[in-house]
């Protein structure tokens, strides 16, 4: 049960750790205004695009990865034991 929880710890922490380094890069136009928060470019390049799909595919990782370690593999393994007995 502790791997299952770490797994998730680690993705949920990896994948916001890289959330807000693209964050910061695209979403931080000035050090006075909005961080984090700002609307991304209107018309990114090729690598900027794929750096702001990243950064929007790390979010629903760093949502996803947690509850599906945390509670849909420790529910199926439950229910597989429950089903075995």
């Amino acid at each position: 049960m502790a791997d299952e929880f770490i797994k998730g710890f680690t993705i949920f922490s990896a994948a916001g750790l890289l959330w807000m380094v693209l964050a910061t890069w695209y979403r931080t136009p000035e050090f006075d205004g909005p961080q984090l928060t700002a609307p991304v470019p209107e018309n990114p390049g090729t690598y900027d695009a794929i750096g702001i799909v990243l950064m929007d595919a790390m979010v629903a990782m760093m949502l996803l990865g947690p509850i599906v370690f945390w509670f849909l593999i420790p529910a199926y393994q439950q229910a597989r034991s429950a089903y075995a007995e």
